[in-house]
């Protein structure tokens, strides 16, 4: 009887399993707009909605990754604006800093419910639902893992949630800002408008600013230039967008310095 065929009684070799990707980024803030809450409405709050950007959010905390959001407000001061033609600007940005408190409590009972750990941390004192904004706080609340969302922009009017996103940021040492908008990036022009309307993979802040390219309001951008702070401009619509642009995926548009 002639021995066994060696090759076929051999133990299969085992392959070692491949190491997971790392995030690209330790440390980012997403900046949120109002109007990325609606959904199909025209204003207020859509439940799938938030719950959908909440389970892509939660994602990307379980990678390891921090996350500090900054959210506006347009979705809920789109329905009292007819009210507000012609009253004092000043007043009017106060109504739309309290306007991000609503979105920012809403996005922090969706997180507890995906149970995801959050924190609201408002510019203005409004003690009973949110901490007031303290950095080394904040900072803290990122080293345990916790989502920390910013409320009230940066407290003063005269100035965007964009800018607020900028300064936050900065506060925060972020290795990157995420604008989440409707279009997957920066387009040469508007591609609901034009047809032939091309998408940047990169620009640079100052061709932003020259091209008017409405990126980020211009205070915005001359901060993150400024800080030399990257911005990636992605849609948070496209599922799984949010994760691809943390592992440094090709996704949506770079902006640097």
């Amino acid at each position: 009887m002639s021995p066994p065929d060696s090759a076929a009684t051999a133990p299969a070799a085992t392959l070692a399993p491949r190491p997971a990707a790392s995030p690209a980024y330790r440390r980012i803030l997403l900046k949120l707009s109002g109007e990325a809450l609606m959904g199909a409405h025209s204003y207020g709050i859509e439940r799938e909605t938030i719950d959908r950007i909440v389970a892509e959010v939660g994602e990307v905390v379980r990678l390891g990754v921090q996350v500090a959001i900054v959210i506006g407000g347009g979705n809920i001061f789109r329905g009292v604006a007819p009210g507000a033609a012609g009253m004092d600007r000043a007043t009017a940005d106060y109504m739309g800093m309290l306007a991000t408190l609503m979105n920012a409590l809403a996005l922090q009972d969706a997180l507890r419910r995906a149970g995801v750990e959050s924190r609201v941390q408002s510019a203005l004192r409004i003690d009973q639902v949110a901490e007031p904004y303290i950095r080394g706080r904040a900072l803290r609340h990122l080293e345990l893992k916790r989502v920390v969302i910013f409320a009230a922009g940066t407290g003063n009017p005269f100035f965007t949630t964009d800018t607020a996103a900028a300064l936050r940021g900065r506060e925060m040492s972020v290795d990157i800002v995420l604008k989440a908008t409707k279009v997957d990036g920066v387009y040469t022009s508007d591609p609901q408008v034009d047809s032939q309307a091309r998408r940047y993979e990169s620009l640079t802040f100052d061709e932003a600013i020259a091209r008017r390219l409405k990126v980020m309001d211009a205070t915005a951008l001359a901060l993150c230039r400024d800080q030399n702070m990257q911005l990636k401009v992605f849609s948070i619509f496209v599922p799984g967008a949010l994760k691809r642009v943390v592992m440094g995926e090709d996704e949506g548009t770079l902006v640097h310095c």
